[in-house]
């Protein structure tokens, strides 16, 4: 529902380049979009039925047409996640300012307030509801059609915005530019697929409701954005600098009243929740990656607060990047938004045309047609999108997408090959004990020390203290200090060769013992604050890991609490 606030915009922006003649073509190119829509919305009702797990692209695209595949779709639905988080709060940003054009010389620090304060409280596991969407959602829709219906029945606008055009240079109206512009206005369809992803978050029956809302989100798209552009035409609107192109048609429909603001106001706590899905979407699926051991497993794992927190942060950190980089710019992320839907479009069809071959369910010629032609158009749509956008940004997404595709293929080759040599799936032979050799790195007789071989001599009797001999030091003085101290334990003076303290230790438990299980107890005080954590020299780091790197070596990290 929300990207009927910037994709007539992308539309008008384009057009706006030839002119009024090029601004009369808002209606055909929006009917255009609005047929595509028609066209993904009967296609997405058969993924629905097809799959009533959910799962959208990534599930067709897993059962039908391989791994690669689906990770192409993976990749398309992280990088539209990401940027329906910095399109939607950029886009709010966009209105906020409209309606109080103050705060315009601020939008990228409120851009970056929503996004911190949207990602802090999905950290802290604070869920929305179907609840808390119904009330915006609702103002929203029916503000919007309060502009629609308000402005067809005006001979002449309320109120005029005015200001400095966005759009300076004029072109001859073309073929490319209509081209152009139906790619920019494109990136309305975003949501089409939201639906499919979601199919068991509806109530029974799952298939039937999840279908019907399909249908109806279709249709109040389409009829919303047919409705804004047979207005933009109507009241000959232009891209103002500073200004939405929703804002002006809002005025020119209702004027500058509190019509005007409620609308404004619907649009921005719409987008806001809008970019506040994606907190839901994309933990969601890199804990699905993480599982099939394409993203490091890490994003499978859970806070107390059953949050994503690895997917949750990531999303925050790339959106804001995003924001940053255009400046809290709108208009300079919508054409980035298209590419990646419209892949994610032509895989789950070109899936369901496999489907329906190996189904052969009742329907299956036409539903394959369906499907075919579906995928068809989306395909043509990616690639004109793509080249019509490719300087304005859209090279981005075109080395972003392979570069995911590529990292996940390492990632799970990587897995793997971990899973070999945990050999997986074999019965492994039995246990059994070897002898066991503890070594304890000694820097200076003291407390610590003896809690250090204390806790040595509770897990075994052959232990052997090692000391190395920094330079400068006596190492007369700590020989009769260990004497004098005389713990019934062997003392190894090692020397300093590479002015490292684990070098050396590592060294000297490489190579002893052979045949036998090492473990090496470092002890080290556990400084009581923040601040007291920058004051040791923090050498038993150092020391644990250059061990870790001995596979037949046990580290025990032994931490004294200071009272």
């Amino acid at each position: 529902m929300a990207s009927v606030s910037y994709g007539p915009e992308a539309i008008v922006l384009v057009l706006a380049t030839a002119g009024g003649v090029g601004l009369g073509m808002t209606l055909p190119v929006t009917l255009a979009i609005a047929a595509l829509l028609a066209v993904l919305v009967a296609s997405y009702r058969q993924v629905i039925a097809a799959f009533p797990d959910g799962g959208g692209a990534y599930a067709v695209a897993k059962r039908h047409l391989g791994h690669r595949a689906s990770l192409v779709a993976a990749a398309s639905l992280i990088v539209d996640y990401i940027l329906n988080v910095a399109v939607s709060i950029a886009a709010g940003v966009a209105a906020l300012t409209s309606a109080f054009p103050a705060l315009h010389g601020y939008k990228v620090w409120i851009c970056l307030a929503i996004l911190t304060g949207v990602t802090a409280l999905n950290l802290l596991g604070i869920r929305e509801s179907a609840r808390a969407f119904m009330l915006p959602t609702i103002v929203f829709v029916v503000g919007i059609f309060a502009v629609i219906i308000g402005g067809l029945m005006r001979s002449e606008p309320a109120a005029i915005t005015t200001g400095t055009a966005a759009v300076g240079d004029i072109h001859t109206i073309g073929v490319l530019l209509l081209l152009k512009a139906f790619s920019s206005g494109c990136a309305a369809l975003t949501g089409v697929e939201a639906i499919a992803n979601a199919v068991p978050s509806f109530a029974a029956p799952k298939v039937k409701r999840a279908q019907r809302a399909e249908v109806a989100l279709g249709a109040l798209l389409g009829i919303m954005l047919i409705g804004l552009a047979v207005l933009i035409q109507k009241f000959a609107l232009r891209p103002i600098e500073g200004t939405t192109v929703l804002s002006q048609v809002t005025e020119a429909a209702l004027g500058h009243g509190i019509g005007y603001y409620i609308v404004q106001f619907a649009t921005v706590v719409l987008l806001a929740l809008a970019a506040n899905t994606s907190y839901g979407g994309l933990p969601t699926l890199t804990r699905i990656l993480a599982d099939d051991n394409c993203l490091p497993h890490r994003f499978s794992v859970t806070s107390p607060r059953q949050v994503y927190r690895y997917g949750v942060l990531t999303l925050g950190v790339t959106a804001g990047v995003l924001l940053i980089a255009a400046g809290g710019n709108m208009n300079a992320l919508v054409p980035l938004f298209a590419i990646g839907v419209f892949v994610g479009f032509t895989i789950a069809q070109t899936g369901m045309v496999r489907h329906w071959r190996q189904t052969r369910t009742a329907g299956w010629h036409w539903r394959i047609a369906l499907n075919g032609f579906g995928a068809l158009l989306t395909c043509v749509a990616a690639i004109v999108t793509t080249a019509m956008k490719f300087t304005d940004g859209a090279w981005l997404i075109v080395l972003v997408l392979p570069a995911l595709v590529l990292g996940m293929e390492r990632i799970r080759g990587a897995y793997t090959r971990i899973g070999g040599w945990r050999g997986n799936g074999a019965i492994p032979g039995q246990p059994r004990a070897t002898g066991t050799e503890i070594v304890v790195p000694i820097s200076e007789v003291s407390e610590l020390s003896r809690e250090a071989l204390s806790a040595a001599m509770s897990i075994g009797k052959d232990i052997v203290a090692v000391h190395v001999c920094l330079p400068g030091e006596s190492v007369r003085a700590f020989t009769k200090a260990w004497e004098a101290w005389h713990p019934e334990v062997r003392l190894v003076l090692l020397e300093d060769s590479d002015a490292t303290v684990g070098g050396p230790v590592a060294r000297y438990v490489r190579e002893n013992f052979p045949g036998r299980r090492k473990v090496v107890v470092i002890a080290e005080i556990d400084p009581p604050s923040g601040w007291d954590r920058v004051l040791p020299s923090h050498r038993s780091d150092e020391l644990e890991r250059e061990l870790r790197r001995i596979t037949d070596t046990v580290v025990c990290h032994l931490r004294v609490q200071v009272v």
